[in-house]
């Protein structure tokens, strides 16, 4: 038997673990609550709702209310995990994220600032990843050492996100004081509202990086396990990693761009998925799963739980991803001491 088919067969059964409990989080957020629909209703009402013949309750919950929301939180919660997973294969530390270095905060003022000029969701989506690689961009000439330097990484990308974060702000107070509200909402990470236009654009880019992640998967493998190893098989690790940051850059940006800056999924989606399969390998199918649980699952609590009721979602992400960075952050200093 391979000394592989261990890890490989815990992959399997925590990926099977996963979808289960992705399909179990999106059955609770159709059927909870008063607008509800019934679990015996819900086959039917997909299927019209599908071939656009849906009337009366299905018509509402599923077409309006909570479809279009609930695939949005799988979408933007799959690219954010496969993003997060690529920063931190592509930086060699679990700290290495969307979040912490600055881009998710660049692709939430880039995509505010385009919509106000061109309102198109293709305008919104250029406008997020141009402000994420932009992000990027400015963190990797901060730091003077590209992104190799995790402890650089992370304060070249506190200042992007705080540069990032004034100019959003100016953007929202003054150029468009009439539409203030909404757009707080929208970078504080929010699900309310969505529509099948959203659902398109998110599920447009995960289609898009599919085929990339597969091939991307190995490759990026070997790299972590050094540069000289990676050679050494053909793998030219330079190469390997700048398209690993431009693919975490489109998952990044398409996630910003329908459903707001929402922190931490990133960072802890990859992060959890490791520990749970065991692996040092980046997992990147798994981290995406994962990653739409995280989302969905919050956003379900946001509905359902009465302290957390029209909460924007990014905030209850924001709660809880703080607490895990500190914890990561304690470990990485006791590791260094």
């Amino acid at each position: 038997m391979s000394a592989l088919a261990p890890a490989r067969r815990r992959s399997t059964l925590l990926g099977l673990a996963l979808v289960a409990l992705v399909v179990a989080t999106a059955l609770a957020t159709l059927t909870m609550g008063r607008l509800g629909m019934a679990l015996t209703d819900l086959p039917s009402g997909i299927i019209e709702v599908a071939r656009g013949e849906a009337t009366g309750k299905a018509r509402f919950v599923l077409g309006h209310l909570r479809g279009p929301r609930l695939l949005v939180a799988l979408g933007a919660g799959a690219a954010l995990g496969a993003s997060g997973a690529l920063f931190q294969s592509v930086t060699r530390n679990p700290l290495g994220s969307p979040d912490v270095i600055g881009v998710s905060a660049g692709a939430g003022a880039g995509a505010a600032f385009v919509g106000l000029l061109m309102p198109s969701a293709t305008s919104i989506v250029l406008g997020s990843v141009l402000g994420a690689a932009l992000a990027v961009g400015l963190v990797a000439v901060s730091t003077g050492t590209g992104l190799s330097n995790p402890m650089r990484m992370i304060l070249a990308g506190i200042g992007v996100s705080a540069m990032a974060y004034a100019f959003t702000q100016y953007v929202v107070y003054v150029v468009a004081r009439d539409k203030a509200t909404v757009l707080s909402a929208y970078l504080n990470g929010s699900l309310n509202a969505r529509g099948w236009d959203h659902v398109a654009t998110i599920w447009i880019v995960l289609a898009v990086a599919v085929v990339p992640l597969a091939l991307l998967s190995i490759p990026l493998g070997l790299t972590e396990m050094g540069d000289e190893v990676a050679a050494s098989l053909g793998v030219h690790s330079g190469a390997i990693r700048r398209r690993a940051v431009v693919l975490s850059v489109l998952l990044a940006g398409g996630a910003v761009a329908v459903a707001g800056p929402i922190a931490f999924v990133a960072l802890t989606a990859p992060h959890i998925t490791r520990l749970l399969a065991r692996s040092a390998r980046p997992l990147l199918g798994l981290s995406a799963v994962t990653g739409a649980l995280l989302l969905s699952a919050a956003d379900l609590a946001t509905q359902q739980v009465p302290i957390f009721d029209g909460l924007p979602v990014g905030i209850l992400t924001l709660a809880i991803g703080g607490v895990y960075l500190g914890a990561l952050l304690v470990g990485e200093w006791k590791k260094a001491t």
